[in-house]
Parts: structure tokens; C-alpha cells; sequence
């Protein structure tokens, strides 16, 4: 197990020094109380990458485990939220209308949804696609380097047999972002990794993240108390495929509330949530929910990720400008829903966001 022993970098709290500091304070009582395994990164501010406000709250270091454990993290789903912000990006560009059907783009895709379901469809997990997670003869097994099946997301398992018709019910879906990271392809010429790279990543100078394969360890963890089983990581593709430290995503969260990424319409447009798909909006949720210590709700922008025994947490708070990510890699751990009042999410962010207001 990881030592438990918190630590910090400079935590400067926008209502001062001493709200900074209660800040510190609560968020290491959650992080302790909690016995959490893994890495958490707060920014509290932003006008700069790693500067003033940027806070890396975590664990030391664990006791050195073999060459093939890295100190970057797989971002699992998370992924998600940057392919989306790539699509947003090409909306802005004139090059994908979110209202256009998938086969606008993709000639050869061959599912029988192909020229119904659209890109925001997609974007909403309500394409009615198979999902890879049921693939094979047990659970993950489309993930693992055996698997004898076809990966390619327009002829192969995604293009298969569907279960529902587009515009219907929310229902999760790798093969939905699968099917986005081919998109993209065909219109900027770029495979998915190479175009987060260059649009994301590269003007933000991040240089160690980046998309399976490439890095070849990242951080591996522990189900109850057994090492997780392997992996073929570059079989998630769009819908869970990149890696990172938690500082690259901090520095993109903040680069993305900057405006930075994408201009006020097409951000406010991929932040536009849905009720009645559980607050979905497009490839991210986006609430309002009170927090302790904070006199009015407070406007969330979440992914969330899993792959193995890690689990990741990406929140945004635009209107306080905050961002906290999360990396667990122990499980069991339980996060909980931060709308439903309480649980580890839920006391994070309100130690974060909420600590000049605490009574």
C-alpha cells in the first residue's frame, strides 16, 4: 500500500492566505479520514499551468514495485471528456455539425445505426451502438490482448448487431466514442492520440501525456489487495486511451474554464446538460449541488473514469474556478455522488471550494 502521508505545494486560496490554509487543512482531514490510495491535484485559480494556486495534494510515493509500475495514470473515461472537447473544437472549425448523421463522415461505418445516429448522439451515449464490455465470454474480455475479435470501430464489433435505436435512453458506451475517434480521423487526418496532441496537449506544453500505445508502464493497482488483472490499455481507444500525470489534467481543466480550448459557444454549448439523461451533457455531466459549507449550490462539471483497479475523478467548478482530480488505485474505495450530499467526492470539493464559508 501506498504510505499514507500527505503533502503539499503551495495552496493559495482566492478569498486569502488563511482560507488557503483552512483549505489545507480540511482537505487533509478527507484525504485521512478516508484512508485514500492514490494522487489528488487542486488548482484554486486560473491564470497560469503549475503557477500560484496550484496545489498537488496526495500520498508519497509507494515503495518501489518492479520496472513495470509507472507514475503516470491511465485516464480511463476521461478520455472521454478530452475526444469531446476535440469534436467541439472541429464544430468551431466548420468541420463536424453535431446534428449530422455518423455516416456523413464515415462512408464505410456498417452499423445499422450508421446513418441515423448522430455525432451528438454519440456524444450523449444514446446511439443504441453494442457495447464492447459485453464482448466475449466474460467481462473485459474484449480488453485483453487475446481477444479474437475485430476491434475496428466501423466494420468490426462496433459496427455489429445494435441494441437500441439513436435519440433513445442514456446508455454508457465505449463503442460510441469509439466511433467519435474515427471521425475525427476522416475529417483532420490525424488519428484521435495525434490530434489531442496537437491540440490539446502540445499548445499547452504538456509533453508526457499522450495516447496507447506510447507510454509503456503507467500506474497499476490493487483489487482487494491482488494485483489487477493485464490489460491491452490501446484497446479503449477514443473511449478510454490516454494517459497522463495529474497535473496535465489540471492544466488542461484550467486551460478549458480559461477559454483557452474552445470559445464561449461551442463551451457553453458541450456543457449544455440534458435532466432527463441524468444531467449528460456532451461527454461530461454538469450540475448544480450543494456542498458543505457553501451558502448555494454550486455548478459541477464531472468525469469520471475506471479501467482495473484505477479510478479517476475530474471535476470543474467554473464559477469559483476550481479543479480537482482525482487517482485512486486501490479498490474497493467508493468516490460517492457528489449530488447526493455526502461521500469522499462530495467532502473534497466542499474542503476545496467551500472553506471561507464553512461556519
Amino acid at each position: 500500500m501506498i504510505r499514507a502521508a500527505a503533502f503539499f505545494l503551495a495552496l493559495v486560496h482566492p478569498a486569502g492566505a488563511s482560507a488557503g490554509q483552512l483549505a489545507k487543512d480540511r482537505i487533509s482531514a478527507v484525504i485521512e479520514a478516508a484512508d485514500f490510495d492514490g494522487d489528488i491535484a487542486i488548482s484554486t485559480e486560473l491564470s497560469s499551468s503549475h503557477g500560484p494556486g496550484y496545489a498537488f495534494i496526495g500520498t508519497l510515493p509507494e515503495p518501489f514495485r518492479g520496472g513495470d509500475d509507472g507514475l503516470s495514470w491511465r485516464w480511463a473515461s476521461v478520455t472521454k471528456q478530452m475526444v469531446a472537447i476535440l469534436v467541439m473544437q472541429q464544430v468551431e472549425r466548420g468541420a463536424i455539425d453535431l446534428d449530422k448523421a455518423a455516416s456523413e463522415y464515415l462512408p464505410g461505418f456498417k452499423s445499422p445505426n450508421a446513418t441515423s445516429v448522430t455525432i451528438r448522439q454519440l456524444l450523449q451515449h444514446r446511439s443504441g451502438l453494442p457495447n464492447p464490455d459485453t464482448a466475449g465470454e466474460f467481462p473485459g474480455a474484449y480488453y485483453r490482448a487475446d481477444f479474437a475479435g475485430d476491434r475496428d470501430p466501423l466494420t468490426g464489433f462496433c459496427a455489429g448487431p445494435v441494441i437500441g435505436q439513436p435519440g433513445g435512453e442514456w446508455s454508457y458506451n465505449n463503442c460510441d466514442y469509439m466511433v467519435l475517434g474515427a471521425v475525427l480521423e476522416k475529417v483532420t487526418g490525424l488519428a484521435w492520440g495525434e490530434l489531442f496532441v496537437r491540440d490539446i496537449a502540445r499548445p499547452l506544453g504538456l509533453t508526457g501525456t499522450g495516447a496507447y500505445p506510447g507510454e509503456k508502464y503507467t500506474r497499476w493497482g490493487l483489487i482487494d489487495d491482488v494485483r489487477e488483472p493485464g490489460l491491452e490499455l490501446s484497446a479503449y481507444g477514443a473511449s478510454a486511451g490516454l494517459y497522463g500525470t495529474p497535473e496535465d489534467l489540471i492544466a488542461i481543466d484550467k486551460a478549458l474554464m480559461r477559454g483557452d480550448l474552445l470559445g464561449p459557444d461551442a463551451l457553453a454549448e458541450m456543457w449544455r446538460s440534458d435532466p432527463a439523461l441524468g444531467y449528460m451533457a456532451l461527454g461530461q455531466w454538469v450540475f448544480e449541488a450543494p456542498l458543505k459549507g457553501c451558502k448555494s449550490p454550486v455548478l459541477i462539471v464531472e468525469r469520471r473514469g475506471d479501467i482495473g483497479a484505477i479510478q479517476v475523478r475530474n471535476f470543474m467548478l467554473p464559477d469559483k474556478q476550481i479543479a480537482v482530480v482525482a487517482f485512486s488505485q486501490s479498490k474497493p474505495f467508493e468516490f460517492g455522488e457528489v449530488w447526493r450530499g455526502g461521500g469522499f467526492s462530495h467532502d473534497l470539493l466542499s474542503a476545496a471550494a467551500c472553506p471561507e464559508e464553512a461556519p
